[in-house]
Protein backbone atom coordinates (compact mmCIF):
# COMPACT_ATOMS: atom_id res chain seq x y z
CA UNK A 1 0.00 0.00 0.00
CA UNK A 2 1.10 3.41 -0.62
CA UNK A 3 2.12 5.45 2.11
CA UNK A 4 0.14 8.99 2.49
CA UNK A 5 3.16 10.39 4.02
CA UNK A 6 5.46 9.83 0.82
CA UNK A 7 8.21 12.84 2.10
CA UNK A 8 8.87 10.91 5.53
CA UNK A 9 11.91 9.21 6.16
CA UNK A 10 11.47 5.87 6.73
CA UNK A 11 13.16 3.31 9.33
CA UNK A 12 12.84 -0.50 9.92
CA UNK A 13 11.98 -2.02 12.46
CA UNK A 14 11.89 -6.10 13.29
CA UNK A 15 9.54 -8.25 15.22
CA UNK A 16 9.16 -12.10 15.55
CA UNK A 17 7.19 -12.75 12.60
CA UNK A 18 9.55 -10.49 9.96
CA UNK A 19 10.87 -6.75 9.07
CA UNK A 20 8.39 -3.98 9.20
CA UNK A 21 9.47 -0.73 7.34
CA UNK A 22 7.83 2.55 9.17
CA UNK A 23 8.43 6.30 9.54
CA UNK A 24 10.31 9.13 11.27
CA UNK A 25 7.94 12.04 11.65
CA UNK A 26 9.50 14.75 13.81
CA UNK A 27 12.46 12.54 15.25
CA UNK A 28 9.49 9.63 16.49
CA UNK A 29 9.78 6.21 14.56
CA UNK A 30 6.22 5.08 13.59
CA UNK A 31 4.98 2.06 12.34
CA UNK A 32 1.23 1.56 11.20
CA UNK A 33 -0.78 -1.35 10.89
CA UNK A 34 1.58 -4.06 12.06
CA UNK A 35 -0.49 -7.48 12.24
CA UNK A 36 -0.67 -9.40 15.36
CA UNK A 37 -2.79 -11.95 14.69
CA UNK A 38 -5.23 -12.56 12.53
CA UNK A 39 -8.96 -13.37 12.93
CA UNK A 40 -10.60 -16.22 11.53
CA UNK A 41 -13.21 -15.58 8.71
CA UNK A 42 -16.08 -16.93 7.18
CA UNK A 43 -17.00 -19.83 8.14
CA UNK A 44 -14.35 -20.00 10.93
CA UNK A 45 -15.59 -16.75 12.57
CA UNK A 46 -16.28 -16.56 16.76
CA UNK A 47 -12.93 -18.07 17.42
CA UNK A 48 -10.02 -17.38 19.28
CA UNK A 49 -7.40 -14.94 17.09
CA UNK A 50 -4.63 -16.92 15.17
CA UNK A 51 -1.26 -15.76 14.57
CA UNK A 52 -0.20 -14.14 11.81
CA UNK A 53 1.50 -15.19 8.62
CA UNK A 54 4.92 -14.85 8.75
CA UNK A 55 6.54 -12.53 6.01
CA UNK A 56 9.86 -12.99 4.42
CA UNK A 57 11.57 -9.40 3.20
CA UNK A 58 10.29 -5.96 4.54
CA UNK A 59 6.82 -5.50 4.93
CA UNK A 60 5.36 -1.45 5.10
CA UNK A 61 3.69 -0.53 8.23
CA UNK A 62 3.26 3.05 6.75
CA UNK A 63 -0.53 3.14 6.90
CA UNK A 64 -3.20 2.54 9.49
CA UNK A 65 -4.95 -1.16 8.67
CA UNK A 66 -8.64 -1.47 8.13
CA UNK A 67 -10.73 -1.22 11.07
CA UNK A 68 -13.06 -3.52 13.20
CA UNK A 69 -16.25 -4.20 11.23
CA UNK A 70 -18.69 -1.85 12.13
CA UNK A 71 -21.55 0.12 11.40
CA UNK A 72 -21.14 4.36 11.60
CA UNK A 73 -20.34 6.44 14.51
CA UNK A 74 -20.81 10.08 14.82
CA UNK A 75 -18.77 9.90 18.07
CA UNK A 76 -16.13 8.53 16.02
CA UNK A 77 -16.91 11.14 13.38
CA UNK A 78 -16.99 14.20 16.39
CA UNK A 79 -13.21 12.95 17.28
CA UNK A 80 -11.76 13.53 13.91
CA UNK A 81 -12.28 9.83 12.56
CA UNK A 82 -13.03 10.08 8.68
CA UNK A 83 -15.59 7.19 7.35
CA UNK A 84 -13.46 3.71 8.29
CA UNK A 85 -12.67 1.09 5.43
CA UNK A 86 -13.69 -1.80 7.32
CA UNK A 87 -12.70 -5.47 7.77
CA UNK A 88 -13.02 -8.65 9.49
CA UNK A 89 -9.26 -9.15 9.24
CA UNK A 90 -8.30 -6.12 11.52
CA UNK A 91 -6.09 -7.27 13.89
CA UNK A 92 -3.21 -4.50 13.78
CA UNK A 93 -1.38 -2.47 15.78
CA UNK A 94 0.35 0.92 15.66
CA UNK A 95 3.80 1.62 17.43
CA UNK A 96 4.85 5.63 18.21
CA UNK A 97 8.65 5.34 20.00
CA UNK A 98 11.68 7.86 20.35
CA UNK A 99 14.14 5.29 19.04
CA UNK A 100 14.91 1.41 17.87
CA UNK A 101 17.49 1.28 20.71
CA UNK A 102 17.85 -0.70 23.95
CA UNK A 103 16.88 2.30 26.12
CA UNK A 104 13.70 -0.33 27.55
CA UNK A 105 11.46 2.50 28.19
CA UNK A 106 7.86 2.00 29.85
CA UNK A 107 5.62 0.81 27.31
CA UNK A 108 1.43 1.98 27.27
CA UNK A 109 -0.98 0.28 25.42
CA UNK A 110 -3.98 1.68 24.65
CA UNK A 111 -7.43 0.29 24.56
CA UNK A 112 -9.58 1.95 22.85
CA UNK A 113 -13.77 2.48 23.15
CA UNK A 114 -16.88 2.80 21.45
CA UNK A 115 -19.36 0.86 23.39
CA UNK A 116 -17.66 -2.33 22.22
CA UNK A 117 -18.87 -1.80 18.73
CA UNK A 118 -17.53 0.63 17.78
CA UNK A 119 -13.71 2.58 17.10
CA UNK A 120 -10.32 1.80 16.64
CA UNK A 121 -6.89 2.28 17.32
CA UNK A 122 -6.26 4.85 14.47
CA UNK A 123 -7.98 7.90 15.72
CA UNK A 124 -6.43 11.28 15.74
CA UNK A 125 -6.67 11.41 19.12
CA UNK A 126 -5.05 8.72 20.14
CA UNK A 127 -1.92 9.88 17.76
CA UNK A 128 1.32 8.97 20.15
CA UNK A 129 3.70 11.84 19.08
CA UNK A 130 3.23 13.56 22.59
CA UNK A 131 4.01 10.63 24.28
CA UNK A 132 6.75 9.28 22.53
CA UNK A 133 8.64 12.79 22.37
CA UNK A 134 7.59 14.46 25.60
CA UNK A 135 7.04 11.48 28.21
CA UNK A 136 9.62 9.22 26.60
CA UNK A 137 7.35 6.30 26.59
CA UNK A 138 6.52 3.55 23.79
CA UNK A 139 2.93 4.02 22.77
CA UNK A 140 0.61 1.29 21.18
CA UNK A 141 -2.50 1.60 20.29
CA UNK A 142 -4.57 -1.52 19.26
CA UNK A 143 -8.07 -2.67 16.98
CA UNK A 144 -9.79 -5.48 18.60
CA UNK A 145 -12.91 -7.92 17.01
CA UNK A 146 -16.21 -5.86 18.34
CA UNK A 147 -19.83 -6.30 18.28
CA UNK A 148 -21.07 -9.34 17.46
CA UNK A 149 -17.47 -10.87 16.02
CA UNK A 150 -15.85 -10.07 19.22
CA UNK A 151 -18.55 -10.34 21.52
CA UNK A 152 -21.37 -12.17 20.78
CA UNK A 153 -21.89 -15.81 23.03
CA UNK A 154 -22.32 -19.05 21.20
CA UNK A 155 -20.24 -20.74 23.68
CA UNK A 156 -23.43 -23.18 24.43
CA UNK A 157 -23.60 -23.95 20.89
CA UNK A 158 -20.73 -26.20 21.44
CA UNK A 159 -16.67 -26.78 22.23
CA UNK A 160 -15.86 -25.23 18.88
CA UNK A 161 -17.37 -21.94 19.81
CA UNK A 162 -15.72 -21.83 23.04
CA UNK A 163 -14.60 -18.48 24.48
CA UNK A 164 -16.81 -16.76 21.42
CA UNK A 165 -18.01 -14.42 24.05
CA UNK A 166 -14.74 -12.56 24.53
CA UNK A 167 -13.06 -12.54 21.33
CA UNK A 168 -12.01 -9.16 22.12
CA UNK A 169 -10.66 -10.08 24.82
CA UNK A 170 -8.75 -12.63 23.92
CA UNK A 171 -7.67 -9.82 20.83
CA UNK A 172 -6.40 -8.10 23.49
CA UNK A 173 -4.64 -10.47 24.94
CA UNK A 174 -2.94 -11.45 22.12
CA UNK A 175 -1.63 -7.63 21.43
CA UNK A 176 -0.05 -7.61 24.72
CA UNK A 177 1.72 -11.05 23.76
CA UNK A 178 2.94 -9.28 20.49
CA UNK A 179 4.19 -5.98 23.30
CA UNK A 180 5.86 -8.75 25.32
CA UNK A 181 7.81 -10.44 22.24
CA UNK A 182 8.17 -7.36 20.11
CA UNK A 183 8.82 -4.34 22.09
CA UNK A 184 12.13 -5.10 23.04
CA UNK A 185 13.41 -4.72 19.66
CA UNK A 186 11.48 -0.69 19.73
CA UNK A 187 12.64 0.83 22.47
CA UNK A 188 10.67 -0.49 25.30
CA UNK A 189 10.15 -2.67 28.19
CA UNK A 190 8.12 -5.56 28.27
CA UNK A 191 8.62 -5.76 31.89
CA UNK A 192 7.19 -2.15 32.18
CA UNK A 193 3.71 -2.22 30.21
CA UNK A 194 0.67 -0.11 31.79
CA UNK A 195 -2.64 -0.99 29.29
CA UNK A 196 -4.77 2.22 29.63
CA UNK A 197 -8.28 3.09 27.65
CA UNK A 198 -11.69 4.75 28.03
CA UNK A 199 -15.12 3.68 27.85
CA UNK A 200 -15.81 0.21 26.96
CA UNK A 201 -11.49 0.28 26.56
CA UNK A 202 -11.70 0.99 30.10
CA UNK A 203 -13.61 -1.46 30.90
CA UNK A 204 -11.58 -4.04 29.23
CA UNK A 205 -8.92 -2.93 31.29
CA UNK A 206 -11.51 -4.21 33.91
CA UNK A 207 -11.60 -7.54 32.47
CA UNK A 208 -8.02 -7.99 31.90
CA UNK A 209 -7.56 -7.33 35.73
CA UNK A 210 -9.91 -10.79 36.16
CA UNK A 211 -8.57 -12.89 32.85
CA UNK A 212 -5.67 -15.58 33.49
CA UNK A 213 -4.64 -15.09 30.08
CA UNK A 214 -3.12 -11.67 30.02
CA UNK A 215 -1.48 -12.66 33.57
CA UNK A 216 1.79 -11.63 33.35
CA UNK A 217 1.64 -9.42 30.44
CA UNK A 218 1.21 -5.61 31.93
CA UNK A 219 2.03 -4.57 35.57
CA UNK A 220 -0.07 -1.19 35.72
CA UNK A 221 -3.53 0.22 34.54
CA UNK A 222 -5.37 3.11 33.74
CA UNK A 223 -9.18 2.97 33.78
CA UNK A 224 -10.72 6.07 32.12
CA UNK A 225 -14.55 6.38 32.36
CA UNK A 226 -14.74 2.74 32.94
CA UNK A 227 -14.48 -0.23 35.71
CA UNK A 228 -14.12 -3.91 36.65
CA UNK A 229 -18.50 -3.92 36.34
CA UNK A 230 -19.15 -4.13 32.65
CA UNK A 231 -19.67 -7.78 32.40
CA UNK A 232 -22.63 -10.08 30.95
CA UNK A 233 -24.31 -13.57 33.04
CA UNK A 234 -23.82 -16.35 29.99
CA UNK A 235 -27.34 -16.08 30.13
CA UNK A 236 -28.14 -11.99 29.54
CA UNK A 237 -25.49 -12.71 26.78
CA UNK A 238 -27.62 -15.37 25.46
CA UNK A 239 -30.61 -12.81 24.90
CA UNK A 240 -28.48 -10.89 22.94
CA UNK A 241 -27.59 -13.77 20.80
CA UNK A 242 -31.09 -14.43 20.41
CA UNK A 243 -31.91 -11.16 18.85
CA UNK A 244 -28.31 -11.41 16.34
CA UNK A 245 -30.00 -14.55 15.30
CA UNK A 246 -33.47 -13.52 14.85
CA UNK A 247 -32.68 -10.61 13.22
CA UNK A 248 -30.21 -12.02 10.70
CA UNK A 249 -33.24 -14.74 9.97
CA UNK A 250 -30.70 -17.91 10.67
CA UNK A 251 -31.15 -20.37 13.52
CA UNK A 252 -27.40 -21.79 15.03
CA UNK A 253 -24.28 -19.58 15.55
CA UNK A 254 -22.89 -21.87 12.35
CA UNK A 255 -25.50 -20.47 9.74
CA UNK A 256 -24.74 -17.26 11.17
CA UNK A 257 -21.04 -17.58 10.68
CA UNK A 258 -21.65 -18.07 7.28
CA UNK A 259 -23.33 -15.23 5.99
CA UNK A 260 -21.46 -12.18 4.75
CA UNK A 261 -20.02 -9.28 6.73
CA UNK A 262 -22.78 -6.69 5.89
CA UNK A 263 -25.49 -8.93 6.97
CA UNK A 264 -23.90 -9.64 10.49
CA UNK A 265 -23.28 -5.84 10.71
CA UNK A 266 -27.15 -5.40 9.29
CA UNK A 267 -28.57 -8.18 12.47
CA UNK A 268 -26.07 -6.12 14.88
CA UNK A 269 -27.98 -2.80 13.87
CA UNK A 270 -30.95 -4.12 14.58
CA UNK A 271 -30.46 -5.33 17.93
CA UNK A 272 -28.78 -1.63 18.90
CA UNK A 273 -32.03 -0.15 18.25
CA UNK A 274 -34.33 -2.83 20.49
CA UNK A 275 -34.48 -1.89 23.72
CA UNK A 276 -32.33 -4.76 26.43
CA UNK A 277 -34.25 -3.91 29.78
CA UNK A 278 -31.39 -4.20 32.70
CA UNK A 279 -28.50 -5.53 30.12
CA UNK A 280 -27.30 -2.16 29.42
CA UNK A 281 -24.51 -2.60 26.47
CA UNK A 282 -25.81 -5.98 24.11
CA UNK A 283 -21.66 -6.54 23.15
CA UNK A 284 -19.67 -6.78 26.40
CA UNK A 285 -17.57 -8.86 28.16
CA UNK A 286 -19.22 -12.60 29.20
CA UNK A 287 -18.78 -14.46 32.60
CA UNK A 288 -18.46 -17.24 30.38
CA UNK A 289 -16.12 -19.45 32.96
CA UNK A 290 -13.35 -20.13 30.64
CA UNK A 291 -12.06 -16.87 29.43
CA UNK A 292 -13.23 -15.12 32.16
CA UNK A 293 -14.13 -17.16 35.01
CA UNK A 294 -15.67 -14.62 37.34
CA UNK A 295 -17.00 -10.99 38.20
CA UNK A 296 -13.44 -8.93 37.82
CA UNK A 297 -14.39 -6.38 40.77
CA UNK A 298 -14.96 -9.77 42.78
CA UNK A 299 -11.75 -11.29 42.16
CA UNK A 300 -10.27 -7.94 42.50
CA UNK A 301 -11.87 -7.82 46.05
CA UNK A 302 -11.12 -11.04 46.84
CA UNK A 303 -7.37 -10.97 46.35
CA UNK A 304 -7.86 -13.39 43.36
CA UNK A 305 -6.85 -10.80 40.32
CA UNK A 306 -5.74 -6.99 39.92
CA UNK A 307 -2.65 -7.29 42.12
CA UNK A 308 -1.18 -4.47 40.07
CA UNK A 309 -1.23 -0.04 40.45
CA UNK A 310 -4.03 1.10 38.77
CA UNK A 311 -4.99 4.79 38.46
CA UNK A 312 -8.86 5.55 37.63
CA UNK A 313 -11.48 7.52 37.35
CA UNK A 314 -13.97 9.58 35.59
CA UNK A 315 -15.34 13.06 34.14
CA UNK A 316 -17.71 14.86 36.31
CA UNK A 317 -20.48 15.12 34.33
CA UNK A 318 -20.23 11.41 32.25
CA UNK A 319 -24.13 11.09 31.10
CA UNK A 320 -24.67 14.45 29.59
CA UNK A 321 -23.32 13.13 26.21
CA UNK A 322 -25.86 10.40 26.06
CA UNK A 323 -28.86 12.61 27.62
CA UNK A 324 -28.58 15.92 26.61
CA UNK A 325 -30.73 15.14 23.70
CA UNK A 326 -33.36 13.07 25.67
CA UNK A 327 -36.41 14.76 25.49
CA UNK A 328 -38.00 12.21 27.73
CA UNK A 329 -35.98 13.53 30.79
CA UNK A 330 -37.73 16.73 30.25
CA UNK A 331 -40.87 15.85 31.40
CA UNK A 332 -39.62 14.10 34.41
CA UNK A 333 -40.11 16.08 38.35
CA UNK A 334 -38.46 14.70 41.40
CA UNK A 335 -41.08 11.90 42.24
CA UNK A 336 -40.66 10.61 38.57
CA UNK A 337 -36.90 10.41 39.02
CA UNK A 338 -37.45 8.72 42.45
CA UNK A 339 -39.18 6.31 41.32
CA UNK A 340 -36.91 5.36 38.33
CA UNK A 341 -34.04 4.96 40.98
CA UNK A 342 -35.85 2.65 43.39
CA UNK A 343 -33.59 -0.49 41.50
CA UNK A 344 -30.79 1.40 42.96
CA UNK A 345 -31.85 2.93 46.13
CA UNK A 346 -34.69 1.03 47.24
CA UNK A 347 -36.47 2.70 49.71
CA UNK A 348 -34.44 5.36 49.79
CA UNK A 349 -34.77 6.60 46.60
CA UNK A 350 -36.71 9.79 47.53
CA UNK A 351 -33.89 10.55 50.17
CA UNK A 352 -31.28 9.63 47.56
CA UNK A 353 -32.82 12.11 45.15
CA UNK A 354 -33.33 14.54 47.55
CA UNK A 355 -29.60 14.68 48.46
CA UNK A 356 -28.31 15.20 44.89
CA UNK A 357 -31.37 17.77 44.42
CA UNK A 358 -30.36 19.90 47.34
CA UNK A 359 -26.41 19.77 46.68
CA UNK A 360 -27.78 21.72 43.00
CA UNK A 361 -30.22 23.89 43.99
CA UNK A 362 -30.51 25.71 40.88
CA UNK A 363 -30.33 22.31 38.56
CA UNK A 364 -33.10 21.43 36.66
CA UNK A 365 -34.71 17.62 36.78
CA UNK A 366 -32.87 16.75 34.00
CA UNK A 367 -29.29 18.03 35.61
CA UNK A 368 -30.19 15.66 38.75
CA UNK A 369 -31.22 13.19 37.45
CA UNK A 370 -28.07 12.93 34.95
CA UNK A 371 -26.08 13.41 38.08
CA UNK A 372 -27.39 10.29 39.31
CA UNK A 373 -27.16 8.43 36.09
CA UNK A 374 -22.94 9.56 36.10
CA UNK A 375 -22.59 7.92 39.50
CA UNK A 376 -24.36 5.24 38.98
CA UNK A 377 -22.76 4.16 35.43
CA UNK A 378 -19.52 5.57 35.86
CA UNK A 379 -18.13 7.37 39.32
CA UNK A 380 -19.35 4.90 41.58
CA UNK A 381 -18.13 1.70 39.68
CA UNK A 382 -15.01 3.62 39.85
CA UNK A 383 -14.88 4.12 43.34
CA UNK A 384 -15.65 0.62 43.90
CA UNK A 385 -12.00 -0.63 42.03
CA UNK A 386 -10.78 1.86 43.87
CA UNK A 387 -11.78 0.94 47.30
CA UNK A 388 -11.29 -3.25 46.00
CA UNK A 389 -7.60 -2.25 45.30
CA UNK A 390 -7.18 -0.59 48.65
CA UNK A 391 -8.64 -3.06 50.72
CA UNK A 392 -5.81 -5.71 49.36
CA UNK A 393 -2.94 -3.48 50.02
CA UNK A 394 -2.32 -2.57 46.17
CA UNK A 395 -2.23 1.06 45.31
CA UNK A 396 -5.40 2.72 43.36
CA UNK A 397 -4.62 6.62 42.62
CA UNK A 398 -8.06 8.78 41.77
CA UNK A 399 -8.89 11.30 39.63
CA UNK A 400 -12.13 13.46 38.32
CA UNK A 401 -12.09 15.53 35.35
CA UNK A 402 -14.47 18.48 35.78
CA UNK A 403 -13.96 21.10 33.43
CA UNK A 404 -16.83 21.56 31.39
CA UNK A 405 -16.28 22.34 27.67
CA UNK A 406 -18.13 25.97 26.64
CA UNK A 407 -19.23 23.91 23.48
CA UNK A 408 -22.69 23.50 22.85
CA UNK A 409 -23.63 26.03 24.84
CA UNK A 410 -22.43 24.47 27.73
CA UNK A 411 -25.10 22.11 27.70
CA UNK A 412 -22.07 18.84 27.81
CA UNK A 413 -20.17 20.55 31.03
CA UNK A 414 -17.27 17.58 31.88
CA UNK A 415 -18.77 15.14 29.23
CA UNK A 416 -17.98 11.46 28.27
CA UNK A 417 -14.59 11.13 26.69
CA UNK A 418 -13.60 15.02 27.06
CA UNK A 419 -10.88 14.41 28.66
CA UNK A 420 -8.89 12.40 26.06
CA UNK A 421 -7.40 14.64 23.85
CA UNK A 422 -5.85 16.17 27.63
CA UNK A 423 -4.05 13.06 28.45
CA UNK A 424 -2.92 12.65 24.63
CA UNK A 425 -1.91 16.67 25.05
CA UNK A 426 -3.38 16.25 21.55
CA UNK A 427 -5.57 19.28 21.72
CA UNK A 428 -4.04 20.63 18.34
CA UNK A 429 -5.73 17.16 16.10
CA UNK A 430 -8.86 17.49 14.18
CA UNK A 431 -12.17 17.70 15.71
CA UNK A 432 -10.72 18.36 19.45
CA UNK A 433 -11.48 22.28 18.98
CA UNK A 434 -15.03 21.39 18.10
CA UNK A 435 -15.43 18.95 21.45
CA UNK A 436 -13.41 21.38 23.48
CA UNK A 437 -13.20 25.04 22.08
CA UNK A 438 -10.06 26.79 21.65
CA UNK A 439 -10.10 28.73 25.11
CA UNK A 440 -6.54 29.54 26.44
CA UNK A 441 -6.71 26.94 29.92
CA UNK A 442 -6.77 23.89 28.15
CA UNK A 443 -3.14 23.11 27.66
CA UNK A 444 -2.23 23.65 31.22
CA UNK A 445 -4.79 20.83 32.35
CA UNK A 446 -3.50 18.91 29.21
CA UNK A 447 -0.14 19.53 30.67
CA UNK A 448 -0.77 18.25 34.13
CA UNK A 449 -2.70 14.99 33.47
CA UNK A 450 -0.46 14.00 30.19
CA UNK A 451 2.49 14.24 33.11
CA UNK A 452 0.23 12.24 35.33
CA UNK A 453 -0.39 9.44 33.16
CA UNK A 454 3.06 9.83 31.79
CA UNK A 455 4.56 9.50 35.54
CA UNK A 456 1.95 6.63 36.30
CA UNK A 457 3.61 4.95 33.33
CA UNK A 458 7.21 5.33 34.41
CA UNK A 459 6.99 4.68 37.89
CA UNK A 460 3.51 3.93 39.21
CA UNK A 461 3.26 7.17 40.92
CA UNK A 462 0.70 10.34 39.40
CA UNK A 463 2.09 12.45 41.53
CA UNK A 464 -0.43 12.23 44.25
CA UNK A 465 -1.39 10.06 47.16
CA UNK A 466 -3.20 7.05 46.95
CA UNK A 467 -6.48 6.07 47.45
CA UNK A 468 -7.87 5.33 51.27
CA UNK A 469 -11.04 4.79 52.73
CA UNK A 470 -10.43 7.51 54.99
CA UNK A 471 -9.19 10.48 53.64
CA UNK A 472 -10.46 9.67 50.18
CA UNK A 473 -7.33 11.79 47.98
CA UNK A 474 -8.56 12.55 44.42
CA UNK A 475 -6.97 14.75 41.42
CA UNK A 476 -9.54 16.83 40.12
CA UNK A 477 -8.24 18.16 37.01
CA UNK A 478 -9.95 21.68 36.26
CA UNK A 479 -8.58 25.18 34.76
CA UNK A 480 -6.70 25.04 38.30
CA UNK A 481 -6.40 21.42 39.33
CA UNK A 482 -6.03 20.61 43.15
CA UNK A 483 -6.09 17.81 45.33
CA UNK A 484 -9.36 16.93 46.52
CA UNK A 485 -10.66 14.90 49.33
CA UNK A 486 -13.93 12.82 49.00
CA UNK A 487 -15.66 14.55 46.47
CA UNK A 488 -19.23 14.48 46.72
CA UNK A 489 -18.97 12.26 49.61
CA UNK A 490 -22.96 12.58 50.90
CA UNK A 491 -24.07 11.52 47.28
CA UNK A 492 -20.75 8.26 47.08
CA UNK A 493 -22.15 7.14 50.93
CA UNK A 494 -25.38 6.92 49.33
CA UNK A 495 -24.62 3.73 47.08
Amino acid sequence: MASDRPDSPTTVGSTVHGAIRGTVEDGIHVFRGVPYARPPVDSLRFRPPQPPEPWTGTRDALDFGPVAAQLPSPLEALFGAAPPAHSEDCLTLNVWTPGLDDARRPVMVWIHGGAFVNGNGATPWYDGHRFARQGDVVLVTINYRLGAFGFLHVDGGGEEWAGSGNLGILDQVRALEWVRDNIGAFGGDPGRVTIFGESAGAMSVGTLLATPAADGLYHRAILQSGAASTVLTPEAAWETTSLVLDAAGVASARDLAELPTEAILAAQGEVLTRPMGDVGLPFQPVLDGRVLPENPLRAVRDGKRGNVPTLVGTTLDEMTLFLVLDLRIGDLDGAAIAKMMESAFGSRAEESVGVYSANRPDATPRDVYTAIATDRVFRIPAIRLAEAQHRQGVASYMYLFAWPTPVFGGALKACHALEIPFVFDNLHQAGVETFTGDGPERQAIADAMHRAWTSFAHDGDPGWPSYDLDARPTMRFDAQSELVHDPMGDERALW
